[in-house]
């Protein structure tokens, strides 16, 4: 399983090229006219002056800066040929605000004035650049606003430029200290290499395809003339010319991020200096604290009982509370593994394996539900049809180049067809004596968005990664196979309405497999370690208990001597 997010079904390429084409057509416009058309706009615009209303609007800010559930609003685009990244990263964006609050995702054009005024926070994320063919799509009233008001705004990637043109440049500069209309994403004519980004001490990885990088935004930072300061917060580093920037920068109200930090993200990734800045707008007076998790993995009535009493008395001299994903029903459709021969197992039909279970559930480990059969038929999905290999509720296969590729949610599927593998995998566990389960892995974490429903419907939280379809928001989807996956630093409600727990850095592999490199301990910890940029962050990993019982040794203590204390499932 990758460990990175995807994008299912967008041509990141196309939008890449549009992006930098737009950018380089801005950036070819004479400094002197566009600084002439900013003095206009400033006339025909002026900066929002205070009311009654406003200033009393202001005295009360304090008091839901500090109110137990901060709201916030996440404007998205949906213009443009890539309109449909709009919705996506706004599902990405709204989960991870879910951690802190109530969210409200609305298309960027639905605002209207003063909406600014009912949230604690508002989040832009400008992945439409308005620019040549594509108009402006954003309100004057939130360039307006967003200029005149003291909640806490992060803007996110394109078209800050156009609220500054707005409002007026030398405002702009005045008040936040940087001049976006003289930023672009091009440093000496090319986008170039942004590996590496630095946040809180920790040097966080940037990975993007050759051709795929729209680039980030280089700000513009100016100093002299009674500017105010600009707080870099993330640094980057261009490693094809050594140049750094400010990947995130502060000023005033206005957080900005030079990029959508959503594409191609791994476990050690720059999206976690996003996820930590989150809680300086919707909840700064968070206490650092660092918490880790383990579970177990595809334990099934194959499984060898031997391997987890060790695993469970290793666990349990440690102090160690853990879960076990567990998959009530082990077929073999196909003899795979039987020489040629057809084989079911139920958890019933294997009560060594039952009293192993009760062994590590009396020991500190929580039970989780991983499927009914953690498989699909007898079909290869995309590997040979048999439990703990296959996707169960989603179909895949292995292209030509090696790599899993996502076909879409299988045949049948249906809120109906998942609520009936459902019932089918309690009765598994009932009929095997053991407790009813009330958290829940999807099988390779893919299912549809009704799937998931269902899941969440029947366990009080889903362990996992996860899929976001497009259309969750907006009713209109640009197919069943147009998606973003996303993990999560700690728990979420998620936009399904569902609560989440994370997993965040993956799992032990010590062989290569789809064009995945191995992961080893030292990964893991390494994983862990960027990580605690978070800081009130959970570092969520899973083993499955047929490896040695020494790599899960060799991560665990690695984790703990970066200060994490482990935690069960059941206490998130």
């Amino acid at each position: 399983m990758s460990g990175r997010s995807g994008l299912g079904r967008v041509d990141l390429q196309g939008w890449a090229k549009a992006q930098l084409k737009a950018d380089q057509a801005r950036h070819g416009k004479s400094p002197r006219k566009a600084a002439a058309t900013a003095l206009a706009a400033t006339v025909a615009a002026p900066l929002k002056t205070a009311t009654a209303v406003t200033r009393q609007a202001s005295l009360l800010e304090p008091a839901a800066a500090a109110a137990a559930d901060p709201s916030t609003l996440v404007l998205y685009d949906t213009a443009g040929p890539y309109g449909q990244l709009g919705e996506l990263y706004a599902m990405t964006t709204a989960n991870l605000a879910g951690h802190f609050g109530t969210v409200t995702a609305k298309p960027v054009q639905q605002y209207t004035a003063g909406m600014i005024d009912s949230y604690s926070a508002v989040i832009y994320i400008g992945s439409t650049y308005y620019g040549g063919a594509v108009p402006d799509a954003i309100p004057a009233a939130f360039y307006t606003d967003a200029a005149a008001s003291t909640k806490p705004l992060i803007w996110m990637g394109a078209n800050v430029w156009n609220m500054a043109n707005a409002t007026g440049v030398a405002q702009f500069t005045q008040k936040y200290g940087w001049d976006p209309t003289t930023s672009y994403y091009e440093d000496g004519g090319s986008v170039g290499t942004v590996t590496q980004v630095t946040y809180k001490n920790q040097a966080l990885t940037r990975n993007i395809p050759a051709g795929q990088d729209g680039g980030v935004l280089r700000p513009n930072v100016l100093t002299g003339n009674g500017y105010p300061a600009v707080t870099t917060l993330a640094q980057g580093l261009d490693s094809s010319n050594g140049h750094t920037f400010g990947w995130a920068i502060r000023s005033s109200n206005l957080t900005y991020i030079g990029e959508i930090p959503f594409a191609y993200v791994s476990e050690s990734d720059r999206v976690i200096a996003l996820q930590d800045l989150l809680f300086d707008a919707l909840a700064p007076a968070t206490t650092e604290r660092h918490r880790a998790m383990v579970r177990l993995e595809d334990i099934s009535p194959d499984s060898d009982p031997a391997e987890l009493r060790s695993m469970a008395d290793y666990l349990f001299a440690q102090k160690i509370p853990y879960g076990i994903n567990v998959i009530p029903v082990y077929t073999d459709p196909n003899g795979t593994y039987n020489n040629g021969v057809a084989q079911t197992v139920t958890l019933a039909q294997r009560p060594q394996v039952v009293s192993a279970l009760k062994y590590m559930l009396a020991r500190g480990a929580v039970l989780m539900d991983h499927g009914y059969t953690h498989q699909y038929g007898n079909a290869a999905n995309p590997y040979d049809g048999v439990t703990g290999d296959d996707f169960e509720f989603y179909r895949a296969h292995v292209d030509s180049a090696n790599n899993v590729v996502y076909d879409g949610p299988v045949a049948e599927d249906s809120a109906a067809w998942a609520q009936s593998r459902v019932t089918a995998a309690l009765a598994g566990f009932t009929a095997a004596g053991l407790p009813r389960p009330t958290l829940w892995t999807t099988p390779h974490y893919a299912g549809s968005a009704a799937d998931y429903k269902v899941f969440s419907s029947n366990f009080s939280a889903r362990l996992e990664r996860s899929l976001y379809f497009s259309g969750t928001l907006s009713g209109n989807s640009a197919g069943p196979n147009t998606f973003i996956g996303q993990f999560f630093p700690y728990v979420v409600k998620d936009v399904y309405g569902t609560k989440v727990l994370p997993e965040n850095i993956g799992n032990y592999e010590p062989e290569a497999y789809n064009n995945h490199p191995p992961r080893l301990p030292a990964d893991l910890i390494a994983s862990a370690k960027a990580n605690l940029a978070v800081r009130d962050g959970v570092a969520s990993f899973f083993y499955h208990p047929y490896y040695p019982l020494q790599p899960l040794q060799d991560a665990i203590t690695g984790i703990k001597a970066l200060g994490y204390t482990f935690v069960s499932p059941s206490s998130l």
